[in-house]
């Protein structure tokens, strides 16, 4: 089936509120000369952001997103921003098991788990990532450790939920590095973790999931990669920072979609 296309952009801890806003105002001026009908676009910025991001970019096209959440609806977790939190000020996307967020802050795949629970509970879209390390891909175990945290992340996630969640293919060697996975190399991983879905879900199911690759997209090789039968779009670190670079990249998939 033609899965519909989806780009989003993870600021990290870049911009103040007022920059975003100036980003807001000029990527919709790029969307109003040249719009992207084919692709759904979102940007994950900051949480001081999102309320500001939300206003600027109402009646657009771009989908605003969070970086990361709790998977608590409340509690004594100081520092921390729940699901019901996020819906309230029009939040629906949230990028949930970053490899920073494991690498930085202790994320484990049970943890990850639970917080893809909690965000289909408040009906929020997760952009669930996984991707494996350098190292791990030298020792040839880099289909081994992305399935273990594709199958541990999922578990106990129904398909009806399953179906609306976007898997980020990030290895973790080509995040902000630079350093990007061959095309080739990103097909064939985003295939192995569409052929585990149907493990997971069956045919149907798996084909219906939107998969996206991540690491060090730019409007270089955006093209390239976007064409590829099983990457069905990207999450873009240092370039989504950038309104031109952005919608340059977005505007790849014009080229492909017929």
């Amino acid at each position: 089936m033609a899965r519909r296309k989806f780009i989003a952009g993870n600021w990290k801890m870049y911009k103040t509120t007022a920059e975003a806003t100036v980003f807001a105002q000029m990527f919709r001026m790029l969307l109003e000369e040249k719009p992207i009908p084919q692709a759904d676009l979102a940007i994950c910025a900051p949480f001081t952001q999102l309320a500001a991001l939300e206003e600027a970019f109402r009646g657009s096209s771009v989908g605003v997103g969070a970086q990361n959440m709790h998977f608590a609806e409340e509690g004594a977790y100081t520092g921390e921003i729940s699901a019901p939190m996020l819906k309230e000020i029009g939040v629906d996307i949230c990028i949930i098991g970053h490899s920073e967020r494991r690498q930085y802050f202790a994320e484990t795949d049970e943890t990850v788990n639970r917080k893809l629970e909690a965000a289909f509970a408040a009906e929020i879209v997760p952009i669930f990532c996984i991707g494996e390390t350098l190292k791990e891909r030298d020792a040839g175990q880099a289909f081994a450790v992305v399935e273990r945290q594709l199958r541990a992340g999922l578990s106990g996630i129904p398909e009806a939920n399953a179906v609306e969640a976007v898997i980020a293919y990030e290895p973790v060697w080509a995040i902000g590095t630079g350093r990007t996975a061959t095309a080739d190399q990103a097909q064939e991983m985003c295939a192995f973790i569409r052929q585990t879905l149907v493990s997971l879900y069956g045919v149907e199911a798996a084909d219906r999931i939107c998969i996206q690759y991540g690491g060090s997209v730019k409007p270089e090789n955006a093209e390239e990669l976007l064409a590829q039968p099983d990457i069905d779009g990207a999450l873009v670190g240092g370039a989504s920072l950038v309104p031109e670079q952005f919608h340059e990249i977005c505007n790849a998939v014009s080229a492909m979609v017929k």
